[in-house]
């Protein structure tokens, strides 16, 4: 915490909210375990493989599905991955994720957050969700008028940090990450902006190893309070 305090001074002094980049499972929506189930599902073809399936999705949160099913073929089925075969993976998990996704309860303080914040400084999404199921889950859950833009795969999140970085002419010191996995962590520090973590209550923190995380959260309502304590 001391190593952000030269920065947090002189935001205060200019009364300045840093730019927002949320994730959105596990951010937004309490909606990983419906990803979780839809994994189990769509690989209930190989029963002797679906737990090691299932615990590398939920080791590697925050790869973009399209990524998991070509580990997947490769490294534990070991089997060649026709375009066929992964055209019906990835239509089919759209499928098995979208109402559990729609119907998903928000983090605890999402919409307060976003309507808080929305309002103060620009708030950006970017998710390893593929961009039009995204666009639809934000249009169905009236979620898209708090983002000045959203972000989703097949696109690495560390290219679209760097890309809105690039676009509002924001310096990384002024931008903060906010995600629920290693794989959010790591898309942080390689764009070099600055890091929270959101573990629910209850879970296992992923981010305890990792010292140069800024602050790990339970829901949106500590992370509102920790950066009204900040900036406001």
């Amino acid at each position: 915490m001391f190593k952000y305090y030269n920065r947090y001074i002189a935001m205060l002094l200019n009364n300045k909210c840093p730019l927002i980049i949320l994730d959105f499972d596990g951010v937004i929506l309490e909606s990983v375990e419906v990803k979780t189930e839809a994994f189990r599902r769509l690989f209930s073809f190989a029963p002797g493989h679906v737990e090691e399936i299932v615990n590398f999705h939920r080791e590697n949160g925050g790869m973009s599905r399209f990524e998991k099913f070509r580990y997947f073929y490769r490294n534990v089925l070991k089997e060649p991955l026709s375009d066929e075969q992964y055209e019906y993976l990835c239509n089919r998990f759209s499928e098995l994720v979208l109402d559990g996704v729609l119907n998903s309860p928000f983090v605890p303080g999402s919409i307060d957050f976003l309507q808080y914040f929305s309002a103060r400084t620009s708030l950006f999404l970017v998710s390893a969700t593929p961009f039009t199921e995204l666009d639809k889950i934000l249009t169905q859950r009236d979620l898209h008028h708090y983002f000045k833009a959203i972000y989703g795969s097949p696109r690495p999140k560390q290219e679209c940090i760097a890309e809105i970085l690039s676009d509002t002419v924001c310096p990384e010191d002024d931008a903060i990450f906010v995600g629920d996995a290693l794989n959010d962590y790591k898309a942080a520090k390689t764009a070099g902006v600055r890091f929270i973590g959101r573990v629910r209550s209850g879970s296992t923190n992923v981010f305890i190893e990792k010292k140069d995380v800024e602050i790990v959260v339970s829901d949106l309502e500590e992370l509102r309070s920790y950066l009204e304590g900040l900036y406001c």
